[in-house]
């Protein structure tokens, strides 16, 4: 995925989006379809010219009705890309191959969801359990706060991590959603206090440990090099991409393997680096998944900003803010922006790239992007 051919050979040149709600009177479709058109418009690009799909699981617009309803030629490349949120970044990175090796010539990537307003898959317990939920959800787990509370939980024990430290996450993410009128939480401000009176969710991890639950779309362009020079915006490069399923992994129970804290980043982040001309101290401002605070320490070790053991403490002295040794989640996040299974980190990227963030990191260069740790993840890796 993330080979030499790959490396600033294709361009993100649109983004689009929908506002972000609890709740949204239109349908997924709907959603998608704007989104979809938004980012055309933004890279100056007909419909028609659309070849190329890629989407990821739990999304309920499939690429008949996207193709029909909004207008694109004939598709040559289309893929779904499993596991939720742990399918974001790669998205994009499935059509950069695509493109790079010639299957197609404009791609678009896209995420609508209802979750603010929609059913909770979770809710369901008379489902049958496939494995490995057979074994955690009749004792209790029944939701991911759930699943990823015995990770932060062994975490804190391991390591020392405290939730000062999860507070410093929750509070960079709120902190820069309160600089973004699009963002969910915008003039929002959270304080130690309201975070540490806050009621559990699934204890060790309170109400701002958790995303949000958001309806809402996105959606993003990606063409060749040559033809990124020729549209409308700034090109983003994908300079580098990668999955990572690693051995012995179990879902978001990652429990049973010989060391449960070493996660799907880890497998990602060596395959990102070893195919990319930079190194995480060449990274300017980063996109880390945040669907509940812990993950964010754990995905900064994985990807090489700080040692095992040392995420939590790397969150201390306003590291995560803008001006601190790794601007995070410039946007809000999914803390506190929009939960949209993470599609709004990769178009956030894109702008900090382009110089058009609320939050913007002065000469930001490089920007690495993650999805879902705790699931099989993807990565990427942007340059302007």
């Amino acid at each position: 995925m993330a080979g030499a051919g790959l490396k600033d050979a294709t361009a993100v040149v649109g983004i689009g989006q929908t506002a972000f709600a609890r709740r949204l009177a239109e349908d997924e479709r709907t959603l998608a379809c704007r989104a979809v058109l938004a980012a055309l418009d933004d890279a100056g690009i007909a419909p028609g010219e659309v070849d190329a799909l890629a989407s990821y699981t739990m999304e309920e617009t499939d690429e008949v009705e996207l193709a029909k309803a909004v207008g694109f030629g004939d598709l040559t490349f289309f893929s779904k890309v499993g596991y939720g949120g742990g399918g974001s970044c790669a998205t994009v990175a499935h059509l950069a191959a695509a493109i790079a090796s010639g299957q197609a010539t404009v791609g678009v990537a896209w995420r609508s969801r209802k979750r603010g307003s929609g059913k909770r898959p979770w809710t369901d317990t008379a489902a049958q359990l496939p494995t490995p939920g057979q074994w955690t959800r009749p004792f209790g787990l029944l939701r991911p706060a759930d699943e990823i509370a015995m990770l932060a939980r062994r975490y804190m024990h391991e390591y020392g991590v405290t939730r000062d430290h999860l507070f410093n996450v929750a509070l960079a993410c709120r902190n820069r959603a309160n600089q973004n009128p699009a963002a969910v939480m915008y003039e929002r401000p959270l304080t130690r206090e309201m975070y540490m009176t806050s009621r559990w969710i699934s204890e060790p991890l309170c109400l701002y440990d958790n995303c949000l639950e958001t309806d809402g779309a996105l959606a993003c362009v990606v063409v060749g090099r040559e033809r990124a020079r020729d549209c409308r915006q700034r090109p983003v490069y994908v300079h580098a991409a990668a999955q990572g399923l690693p051995a012995q992994h179990h879902g978001m129970v990652n429990y049973w393997n010989d060391d449960p804290l070493t996660g799907p980043a880890w497998t990602a982040a060596r395959h990102l680096w070893k195919h990319a001309d930079l190194t995480p101290e060449d990274v300017d401002v980063a996109q880390i998944y945040d669907a509940f605070t812990a993950l964010v320490p754990l995905s900064l070790e994985g990807y090489g900003f700080c040692a095992r053991g040392e995420g939590g403490a790397f969150t201390e002295q306003g590291a995560l803010e803008i001006g601190g040794r790794l601007p995070l989640n410039t946007g809000g996040g999914g803390l506190s922006e929009a939960y949209v299974h993470g599609f709004n980190l990769v178009n956030e990227g894109v702008r900090q790239l382009r110089g058009t963030s609320t939050a913007q990191v002065p000469g930001a260069a490089a920007c690495l992007v993650t999805a879902g740790e705790g699931v099989p993840t993807s990565a990427l890796l942007l340059r302007s």
